[in-house]
């Protein structure tokens, strides 16, 4: 087992790495920009170095001190979190070559899977259903439409190396078509020095359903049960529970299953998604596959019984799984809600600061992720996300009561947050009906 993990992240998914080393008896070294100098996940590690200026290409997205912070504070290993450099296969085989091991998949994987045209080309061949699109990567607006008058409008263009819903645009007639392959192509090499691009098929308001996996080096793979991720903004999720309201137990083991077989296809390691979109007729088609740990893991542990980090751990030090197939018996009903610094009543803007007191709660079921303390000032340099409450319960009903209570507790002074709002979901009809899809924040907004 490793003596020393480095964690190459911020916030509150180092918080949680680190608490996962401590269980673990493992020392653990923070990397931080000097804007962190006064996070808390500096002050919870066992040792910390700064790596540079605020701004991500000058600190969390600088590989060489990263990897070299790590040699000189003697780590074994490196975890990445989620986000930043967790899946840059650039960054994976760095690590290898200094000695250091990478808290993920293999980087060959990484690329073969980060790359959305080629992971969907690896699905259609191993059997995994696929949104209809196109097999091939498309470089330019003319090929883009010879392809979409095939597939049929309307059709959603997506970057090969788009994440976080960058690189993406719909186009409903061949006469938009090329403006809207512009934007995209345009928007992905800016955001990830690709214009590669991939069309396929566009499923209007579909529910998104992605499958957590565990793979070990010994060639184990599990599936623990599913996540829904519909409620979105941008494309960016704001609730994520388990088990879905959308699926019925045909679809959901049919869905584990092809989870299972699209990992063993690539040879997958340590944890990874399985992304899905489900259609209002209950097709469900591979959308593609995140190789690292998510934003919403809790909410799978929840129901599990598991601890997704330290089974990572285990697994990249070359432990087989602590649990079987059969061991994972999902129990109850979860939900996460995203706490973000933001003004929803001002188009979500960001709304950094310094907090000046905070209540957050607690009790049987109640989670509560983040890195925020009374005196931190939130950085406008990073992400808004600040805290994640996750509540588990007997059924869903349950679990929603429990999440009005725990919104209606927690309390943040000094900045705004979209509290209020995540209180407001969780009393509407739609959405305690189980019937919010992708399409259900912005109908919500525009009414």
């Amino acid at each position: 087992m490793f003596q020393k993990v480095l964690i190459a992240n911020r916030g509150e998914i180092a918080v949680r790495i680190i608490r996962a080393c401590r269980n673990m008896g493992i020392r653990s070294v923070a990397v931080y920009s000097r804007e962190d100098a006064d996070s808390l996940h500096v002050q919870l590690a066992d040792q910390r170095i700064c790596i540079g200026e605020g701004p991500s290409r000058n600190s969390y997205l600088n590989m060489d001190r990263i990897i070299m912070a790590a040699i000189n504070m003697e780590a074994d290993a490196i975890h990445p979190g989620f986000g930043f450099l967790s899946e840059n296969s650039t960054f994976a085989r760095k690590c290898r070559e200094n000695g250091i091991v990478f808290i993920g998949p293999d980087p060959d994987v990484i690329d073969k899977m980060g790359n959305k045209s080629h992971a969907r080309l690896t699905m259609m061949n191993a059997g995994v259903p696929v949104v209809p699109g196109t097999k091939e990567p498309v470089y330019d607006a003319e090929e883009g439409k010879r392809q979409s008058a095939i597939i049929g409008y309307p059709v959603m263009i997506k970057a090969s190396s788009g994440g976080g819903g960058k690189g993406m645009r719909v186009a409903r007639n061949e006469e938009e078509f090329e403006f809207q392959f512009s934007l995209a192509q345009r928007e992905s090499a800016n955001a990830f020095g690709d214009d590669t691009m991939y069309i396929e098929r566009y499923i209007e308001n579909p529910r998104h359903v992605e499958i957590q996996i565990m793979a070990d080096q010994q060639g184990n793979v599990v599936a623990l049960g599913e996540r829904d991720c519909s409620v979105q903004r941008n494309h960016q999720k704001l609730i994520e529970e388990s088990p879905s309201p959308a699926i019925d137990d045909a679809a959901r083991r049919k869905m584990n299953e092809y989870a299972v077989l699209a990992a063993k296809t690539v040879g997958y390691t340590n944890a990874g998604t399985i992304e899905y979109i489900v259609s209002s007729t209950g097709e469900f088609f591979f959308l593609e596959m995140n190789t690292r740990i998510q934003v919403e893991h809790g909410v799978t542990e929840m129901v599990t019984g598991t601890d997704l980090i330290i089974e990572q751990i285990r697994v990249a030090a070359g432990l087989p799984l602590s649990f079987r197939q059969e061991d994972i018996v999902p129990r109850g009903h979860a939900i996460e809600c995203r706490i973000n610094a933001e003004i929803p009543g001002k188009n979500f803007m960001p709304s950094p600061g310094l907090v000046q007191h905070i209540h957050l709660p607690a009790g049987n079921g109640v989670r509560v992720d983040t890195g925020l303390y009374a005196g931190y000032r939130i950085p406008s340099e990073y992400d808004s996300m600040i805290a994640k409450i996750i509540v588990h319960a007997p059924d869903r009903d349950a679990a929603i009561m429990k999440m009005r209570a725990a919104l209606d507790e927690m309390v943040v002074i000094g900045v705004e947050t979209n509290l209020d709002f995540q209180y407001h979901i969780m009393q509407n009809p739609t959405f305690c009906k189980g019937e919010a899809d992708t399409g259900f924040i912005e109908k919500l907004i525009s009414n």
